[in-house]
């Protein structure tokens, strides 16, 4: 069982990788530029920086220092200054950027194939893979990188939404996005 679930994971990774890649090329994008857009625009202000995309991706800080400076260039992200802490550079996806993302992603045919699911299936499907992706984070002791709302240091208070790492007050909207310092 364990060799059918990787191959067909490993099957669907490669036919959406494939239609993301062929996506980008509209804009000359490489796939790691893509994948970097494409984190950018789901994590939150705890892990929009060079170094956050280098460890969510897995890579150098060159390669991801070149492909950051490849979505400057093409006005998908802005750089701005932390209002606080001037020491630190926030990585935001611009309207182009934003634009571009919501015709890629999900991919078209990915989408399609989904949407014949049922919505049980669908439900059912998306459990089953959060929990392969838990133990896999767990197994493989890389265990950030999660959603806010489902993160331990995700407290409500009588005053709102607040983060207990940082002690800061979190939207509802900061809450559905991916943070680098997310624990179970």
């Amino acid at each position: 069982m364990n060799d059918e679930l990787f191959n067909l994971i490993e099957r669907l990774a490669n036919l959406l990788r494939q239609e993301t890649r062929a996506a980008g090329q509209s804009l000359g994008l490489q796939p790691v530029q893509q994948e970097a857009l494409y984190y950018l625009s789901t994590c939150n202000r705890y892990s929009d920086t060079t170094l956050a995309v280098t460890e969510f991706l897995g890579l150098t800080k060159g390669t991801v220092s070149q492909s950051l400076k490849v979505l400057e260039s093409k006005k998908l992200i802005v750089r701005e200054k932390d209002k606080s802490d001037k020491r630190i550079t926030h990585l935001k996806v611009t309207e182009v950027g934003n634009i571009f993302l919501a015709a890629t992603c999900p991919p078209k045919k990915f989408t399609e194939a989904v949407t014949q699911l049922s919505g049980k299936d669908q439900s059912n499907t998306a459990t089953l893979l959060s929990e392969i992706l838990r133990n896999y984070q767990i197994t493989a002791g890389r265990n950030a990188f999660g959603v806010c709302r489902n993160c331990k240091f995700n407290q409500k208070t009588p005053e709102g939404i607040v983060c207990g790492l940082t002690q800061e007050s979190l939207s509802t909207g900061d809450t559905l996005l991916i943070c680098r310092e997310y624990c179970t």
